[in-house]
């Protein structure tokens, strides 16, 4: 048999990284495809604003729900077993999704899109760990966001532009029809260099077992929560300041409509930015730490300065967006950080882990700066006015000043050598839960 080294970072490796990327670029326009034909879905099928925000909704939890999960299925089964069937799934979820002309098939749409969608972030960072050693998983996972934060940028205007020459429902099969093709790629070429172990036979139950055991032993690392919370704050407030809050700010700081929406893609492409960065920077400059509490106390400062500053010009405001998204980066060390303090085989169950709070943080914050905006005005404050952004940006703050406190007090975990041994992961382990 081939040495499993032989095969790490070749062109191979390189393939089906990218065939991972792609399904989680997929997911992403997927996501954003939903927010963009609200509108046209609810005429179809003639539903009420209470069944559009229940068809979100259904789509956010029982991905939360299932995020927790994802890594330690792939962790267990590997990634053969577990990622081309999320593919899969995605894949009819968007047909029944295309094709649905009721609101229970809408709601089963979402619900059958979730449960593939759950292993697709985290899969393709698990895909890196492994086609490419665990010297470079911080490196290949700050390249899935890089491609990821780069389809968020431009998924929006190309679905839009689809929809000026397609119904919502053929574009959304031609959607359908691309996740074939990449279902099909997804079972002939995902799969780990080498063959897992197999595992003790036991059944359902023994298996469920053994899953919900792999999730219990990372949440007693205590490191691992702090590394999640931190990412819960710092992704929570990219997603919040992209989704409501930047585009109102903007507006209020006289930017027209137009760069009031501009500017939200600043904040991605900053990322995408950051991500081709920190994690090499994290590298070679072997250290974790420094960077996670220099991107949260960057993010905090730029807040504060579009919020505190009097009369900063638009363009300003704009490239300050783009720091903050760039800063924001960070958050992808905190999943390095926590794979830094488990044992190899645990390396899936961190990364779904801290995404899981992550990604139920981020519904949260998404939702805050929204709620402020409603009780701003109820208030009697104006809208569009800095007055009202301000108070609605409060809880984007307190998260950031709370990250960075999290962050002073997170450990050092970059692994004493570039090749730890799983000996010597397990000693790095039992040292940060103790």
């Amino acid at each position: 048999m081939e040495n499993a080294n032989a095969r790490l970072g070749g062109a191979k490796a390189w393939w089906v990284w990218a065939i991972a990327v792609a399904f989680v670029i997929y997911l992403f326009s997927v996501q954003t495809g939903y927010s963009i034909v609200n509108p046209d879905i609810q005429k179809s099928v003639s539903l009420s604003v209470t069944q559009v925000a229940a068809i979100a909704a259904t789509y956010t939890w029982v991905f939360a729900v299932c995020q927790f999960f994802g890594g330690a299925l792939l962790d267990r089964l590997g990634a053969h077993k577990v990622l081309p069937a999320s593919v899969a799934l995605v894949t009819l979820g968007v047909f029944i999704f295309a094709n649905a002309t009721s609101y229970s098939m809408l709601l089963a749409s979402q619900f059958v899109m979730a449960l593939g969608a759950c292993t697709g972030f985290v899969g393709a960072g698990y895909i890196g760990g492994q086609w490419f050693g665990m010297a470079k998983f911080s490196l290949m996972f700050g390249l899935v966001q890089f491609c990821a934060s780069l389809s968020s940028a431009f998924s929006v205007n190309a679905l839009q532009y689809g929809l000026t020459v397609l119904a919502w429902r053929e574009l959304f099969n031609y959607v359908g029809v691309f996740g074939i093709g990449l279902t099909a790629l997804a079972f002939v070429y995902l799969r780990n260099p080498t063959p897992l172990a197999a595992s003790d036979s036991g059944g359902v139950k023994r298996f469920i077992g053994s899953v919900v055991g792999a999730l219990i032993e990372v949440a007693k690392v205590r490191h691992v929560w702090i590394s999640a919370l931190i990412c819960s704050a710092l992704f929570g407030s990219l997603l919040a300041a992209g989704v409501v809050w930047t585009p109102k700010l903007m507006l209020t700081l006289g930017a027209s409509p137009e760069t009031a929406a501009f500017s939200s893609s600043l904040l991605w492409l900053g990322l995408a930015a950051g991500c081709l960065v920190l994690p090499s920077l994290s590298d070679r400059t072997q250290r974790r730490k420094p960077l996670i509490v220099a991107g949260c106390l960057v993010q905090l400062l730029c807040a504060l300065a579009l919020l505190y500053i009097p009369g900063i010009p638009v363009p300003v405001a704009m490239a300050i967006n783009f720091v903050f998204g760039f800063a924001n980066s960070a958050h992808m060390l905190t999943f390095s950080s926590a794979a830094d303090v488990v044992p190899p085989q645990l390396i899936g169950t961190s990364a779904a882990f801290v995404n899981g709070l992550a990604f139920i943080a981020g519904g949260i914050m998404i939702a805050a700066p929204g709620a402020r905006v409603v009780s701003g005005q109820a208030a009697g404050l104006p809208e569009h006015t800095l007055a009202l952004a301000e108070y609605a940006a409060e809880p984007l703050l307190i998260a950031l000043a709370i990250a960075l406190a999290l962050s002073l007090l997170l450990r050092e975990s970059y692994p004493r050598t570039s090749l730890p041994t799983k000996e010597g992961k397990q000693n790095e382990h039992q040292s940060a839960a103790s």
